[in-house]
């Protein structure tokens, strides 16, 4: 077995492509997105004929919504998967940050106050920005520093009373659920764990349980149950002491030119997987600038790391810094120089490589 070619290939970085961004995060489950503009160029990734704009606005449609749903960070969801992957994932992430809010005086009692306070608010002005939250809050008698405002505002996403909302200018709002997704039939807990587990080694495969485990935030024994539910669907390779599962619907595509991408931080090739050592070289681990690089964008030849990146954007254009860890070869090069151009096309500005 092809492992990384087989991921290339599931993850759509390579073969067929989606039509709508909608379409690549119902595939995908979840897209990591606390680095908004990176992840909307993820999406992008896997799409055909991909611009921001189209990204931009079918998140302003709320045929995607932004929110805490894993381990807890914040991702792309769907509007039919953000109800019942919540309900799945909430209770160990608010085990999880339990200490860090008692710590921040912010107990359930609180919560259920700060939850009233941000539901009335946005019943009568439908949509406000994180600014406009704390204002209302402190206007109320409830401290907002940083920490625990994000706390407060995380607490309202996993008890499913708000999301995000349209862009306004350059700040992102939220809405109330209820108004973004009206209700509809609820899954039960087996029904979120299965679709949960299906959609990740469909989309992410081949992949172990750990790695499960680990994108989604559940317990190793949770998403051992998700994967039984599944397992038929499936088929599974033991490669040294790993046992991976992969849809075997999904086959990669040989191209005649190498497979080299740009990735951003957290993009799920990498982000999404506890054990990374297939995607790395070990001679190459010391040359990250973070030692797991989970805080950096990668140059990917072949499925492989093989150096990191930096981009700058302002209104005159965007600057990407390429940090290879070794000279690449003539076909690499121009092959990242297409993808650089990519880039600039996709958020419609000229873009420039200061260092290669």
């Amino acid at each position: 077995m092809d492992l990384l070619a087989l991921r290339l290939s599931n993850q759509r970085l390579v073969g067929k492509k989606f039509a709508n961004p909608e379409d690549v995060v119902a595939y995908f489950g979840a897209v990591q997105s606390q680095d908004y503009a990176g992840a909307k160029w993820s999406v992008g990734l896997r799409l055909e004929n991909a611009h921001d704009e189209t990204i931009e606005r079918a998140l302003n449609e709320g045929k995607i919504l932004r929110t805490h749903v894993l381990r807890p960070t914040w991702h792309f969801v769907s509007p039919e998967d953000i109800r019942g992957f919540l309900e799945l994932t909430s209770p160990r992430i608010k085990r999880v940050t339990k200490y860090y809010a008692n710590k921040l005086g912010l107990t359930e009692a609180v919560f259920k106050q700060t939850n009233n306070i941000i539901t009335q608010a946005l019943v009568e002005h439908t949509y406000l920005t994180r600014q406009e939250i704390k204002t209302i809050l402190n206007r109320e008698g409830i401290e907002t520093d940083v920490q625990r405002l994000g706390h407060i505002v995380a607490n309202a996403e996993i008890d499913c009373i708000i999301t995000s909302g349209p862009r306004r200018g350059k700040e992102l709002t939220y809405a109330l659920l209820d108004k973004r997704v009206p209700q509809a039939r609820t899954m039960t807990r087996d029904e979120s764990l299965a679709r949960l587990t299906e959609k990740y080694f469909t989309s992410h495969g081949p992949a172990q349980i750990k790695d499960f485990a680990w994108w989604s935030g559940l317990s190793v024994k949770e998403a051992t149950n998700g994967v039984d539910m599944i397992r038929s669907k499936f088929e599974s390779v033991k490669m040294g002491d790993k046992i991976y599962l992969f849809s075997p619907e999904q086959k990669y595509r040989q191209t005649d030119v190498a497979d080299v991408f740009l990735l951003s931080v957290y993009d799920e090739y990498f982000i999404s997987y506890a054990d990374r050592s297939d995607l790395i070289d070990e001679k190459y681990k010391r040359k990250l600038p973070v030692g797991n690089a989970l805080l950096t964008s990668l140059i990917i030849v072949d499925g492989k790391v093989a150096g990191t990146w930096k981009r700058s954007i302002d209104r005159k254009g965007i600057k990407v810094e390429l940090s290879p860890f070794d000279k690449l070869s003539e076909q690499n090069a121009e092959a990242v120089q297409k993808v650089v151009k990519d880039y600039g096309r996709f958020f419609g500005l000229p873009v420039e490589i200061s260092k290669q």
